[in-house]
């Protein structure tokens, strides 16, 4: 196929929900929202935690759980967020006055870093106490976001990374 002969409609229905590609996956249950990249980036999550000997078996929660994306074994919560740079900002995390208040929300956040072709970069793991040291305010939303910066991967848990 001759992408570059195709009219900008066009090329926008060959990524949209009704190409095949994102019908397939979300069949396999994947894609659960509009959130493309969130979706792919919770799903790589759980899929390295679970095949990887060393880490704790996660599994995801009901779509648009608040918060919360997946469970430990042990009842531990994952929140995970993905982005597509790896000097991007994390998306938001609401209920700014209960954080604000140091009010637990989950127990460990995953950031997974995508490259731009979507295939797994990086996946960061914080502690509650990781994110509350990095977390910054953003005025215009109103409420928290991780920034991806030299000293976060300096002093957080990388448990993958592709350049490894």
């Amino acid at each position: 196929m001759d992408y570059k002969k195709l009219s900008v409609p066009e090329l926008a229905k060959l990524i949209s929900p009704a190409s095949d590609a994102y019908v397939e996956l979300k069949d396999r249950g994947i894609l659960r929202t509009k959130n493309v990249v969130g979706d792919l980036g919770e799903y790589l999550a759980i899929e390295h935690y679970t095949n990887s000997p060393k880490l704790p078996n996660i599994i995801q929660t009901k779509a648009n759980v608040r918060n919360i994306d997946a469970y430990g074994m042990n009842g531990e919560r994952y929140s995970i967020k993905t982005v597509s740079s790896i000097k991007g900002t994390t998306g938001s995390f609401w209920d700014p006055e209960s954080i604000k208040k140091n009010e637990l929300k989950f127990e460990y956040l995953l950031i997974v870093v995508l490259d731009d072709d979507y295939s797994l970069n990086v996946i960061l793991e914080l502690t509650w106490k990781d994110f509350f040291k990095f977390k910054k305010f953003n005025k215009r939303m109103q409420n928290f976001q991780i920034s991806l910066t030299n000293k976060l991967f300096d002093e957080v848990n990388i448990v993958f990374s592709k350049q490894a």
